[in-house]
């Protein structure tokens, strides 16, 4: 304890910012190739049949929203986002968020989403989704959206389907189709269509 500079009741010593090895920056072009060594490793070849990855197809992330994990010149991890349509709003889909296998569970997927959400809020965006398990998204706010109120084109466990609300009220605004809210390179993707 350390006690108050007239000598009167006990203070609390300061909490330390806990400090990591690895650095989170922007995602920058030449990181690009590493990203998707990394996405491919994490997630295998079957990642492109899933409804998420087909909302993404022709799509680029959204600008200034894609993150690396850097510790000693290795990139450890990646997270982007999406623009996406969810009925009549806009929003983003989280993903992939993908972390080394041998450097999971030491946070750095948690510091790449947490970078990402305070941007996305930066920029304006009121809401993100994603399809994933509710226990490790909670840790940064995600919560179940109600079932049958956001539909995926593609089968998806509405039990994963998941919401953050970045502005008062926003999660309760989405309903309806998600569809890929723009097309940057042409593509077929019938099983996607667009806002």
């Amino acid at each position: 304890m350390i006690r108050s500079s007239d000598g009167g009741h006990p203070m609390k010593e300061p909490k330390e910012a806990v400090r990591h090895p690895w650095t989170i920056r922007p995602e920058r072009p030449e990181d690009a190739p590493l990203v998707e060594a990394l996405v491919a490793a994490g997630f295998g070849p079957g990642r492109y049949a899933k409804t998420a990855y087909r909302l993404r197809e022709g799509v680029a992330p959204e600008a200034g929203l894609s993150f690396v994990a850097v510790e000693n010149g290795i990139l450890r991890g990646s997270v982007r986002f999406w623009p996406v349509a969810v009925g009549a709003e806009k929003s983003l889909l989280l993903g992939p968020l993908a972390v080394q296998s041998d450097q999971r569970g030491r946070g750095i997927g948690i510091d790449l989403m947490k970078t990402g959400i305070e941007a996305a809020k930066k920029a304006g965006w009121k809401s993100i989704i994603l399809v994933g398990d509710a226990p490790y998204y909670a840790r940064v706010g995600f919560a179940p959206l109600p079932r049958g109120r956001v539909k995926f084109p593609g089968p998806v466990d509405a039990g994963r389907i998941l919401g953050l609300a970045l502005a008062d009220g926003a999660l309760d605004a989405l309903a309806g189709p998600v569809r890929r809210a723009r097309i940057d390179e042409p593509v077929c993707a019938a099983d996607a269509p667009l806002a």
